[in-house]
C-alpha cells in the first residue's frame, strides 16, 4: 500500500510540474490528468487532496505568480503580461489577479514603482531580482 501512495504521489507531483511549465499555454483537465496517467475526476479528486487545491486554482496560482513578476520587472503592458502567462481575456486576467493580490494589475505595478523616478529600462538586472524577493514575502 505504502508503494501506491508514493506512486500516485509522484504522478501527481509529474501534473504539477508539468503545470508549472506549461502555465503559458491553454490546458485543460484531460490534459493535465493523461500526465499523471489517471482519469480526469480520480484525478481531480487525488490532486486536491493532496495538494488542498484544485488543478485549476494552481495553475491560476502559477499564472498570477508569474504576472507580478512580469509586472514588476518588465516594459510589458498589462495586456501582453496576460496574454504572456497564458490567459486568454483581459477581463478574467484582471479579475482574478485583484482577487489574488488585492489590487488590480495597473495599480499593482504603480505600487511596485511608487516612489522610483528612474526609468525601468535603466535599473540594473541586481535591482529586479531584489525586488523579486520583496514582493514574493509581501504578497
Amino acid at each position: 500500500m505504502s508503494s501506491y501512495r508514493n506512486d500516485t504521489y509522484r504522478q501527481l507531483l509529474r501534473a504539477r510540474h508539468f503545470i508549472s511549465d506549461h502555465y503559458d499555454s491553454p490546458l485543460d483537465l484531460e490534459q493535465i490528468a493523461r500526465e499523471a496517467s489517471f482519469s480526469r475526476y480520480h484525478f481531480l479528486r487525488l490532486f486536491r487532496d493532496t495538494f488542498h487545491q484544485t488543478p485549476h486554482q494552481y495553475l491560476v496560482q502559477r499564472r498570477i505568480e508569474r504576472a507580478k513578476l512580469l509586472l514588476a520587472t518588465g516594459d510589458l503592458s498589462i495586456t501582453e503580461v496576460c496574454f504572456a502567462v497564458g490567459f486568454q481575456s483581459l477581463g478574467s486576467f484582471s479579475t482574478l489577479f485583484h482577487r489574488c493580490t488585492g489590487y488590480p494589475p495597473k495599480a499593482y505595478r504603480a505600487r511596485i514603482f511608487q516612489g522610483i523616478h528612474l526609468e525601468r529600462r535603466f535599473v540594473p538586472t541586481c535591482f529586479f531580482r531584489g525586488l523579486q524577493k520583496v514582493v514574493s514575502i509581501s504578497y
